[in-house]
């Protein structure tokens, strides 16, 4: 099986650390694996993404022209990557910045208002990891226990004196997860 993902949103969101974490955790879980950002000079509340592919086979090209998964975390994102997600794909779209589904009867299409979740948590900079909860539900590209593991990875220096910030960015992880769920 192949992931194909797209993440795209504002600069800001955590567009890159998403696919970060994803391409990390898809390495814990033994896939083959690719990252590439891409964003111009208007990283901050321009337009960013990324694409990751995970795969259990050899990856011919880390190049995303027709992704099997989009996320987009703006309605500028659903309107731009929505045309190239190949049939029985998936759309996940953060309801909050992106309230209307698309007129598309070939793709599975998930909604979540992720910036609400992310407010009710009370901080809204995990915003990208209740979008990668969603993800997670929603398509399976790795397990919880190897994203998890991503985690602890990119975050244990970083949050090793900030314990409930950890604690705070998994349980985003399971708020977006929970979301799929319902």
């Amino acid at each position: 099986m192949t992931h194909s993902i797209i993440f795209s949103g504002f600069g800001g969101q955590g567009i890159m650390l998403m696919g970060q974490l994803l391409t990390q955790a898809g390495m814990h879980a033994g896939k083959k694996v690719s990252w590439i950002p891409s964003y111009g000079p208007e990283m901050r509340g321009g337009t960013a993404y990324c694409s990751v592919t995970i795969s259990d086979d050899a990856i011919g090209s880390p190049v995303i022209t027709e992704p099997n998964v989009v996320v987009a975390m703006n309605l500028p994102s659903v309107t731009r990557f929505t045309p190239q997600i190949v049939p029985g794909g998936t759309l996940i779209i953060n309801s909050s910045l992106a309230p209307n589904m698309v007129d598309r009867k070939d793709i599975v299409q998930v909604q979540a208002p992720m910036n609400a979740i992310a407010d009710e948590l009370g901080n809204p900079k995990v915003l990208n990891m209740v979008g990668l909860g969603v993800v997670l539900a929603a398509c399976q590209p790795v397990s919880v226990e190897a994203m998890l593991k991503s985690m602890d990875t990119m975050f244990g220096k970083k949050f090793a004196d900030k314990p409930k910030l950890l604690e705070l960015n998994r349980t985003a992880l399971q708020k977006g997860m929970d979301q799929v769920k319902k």
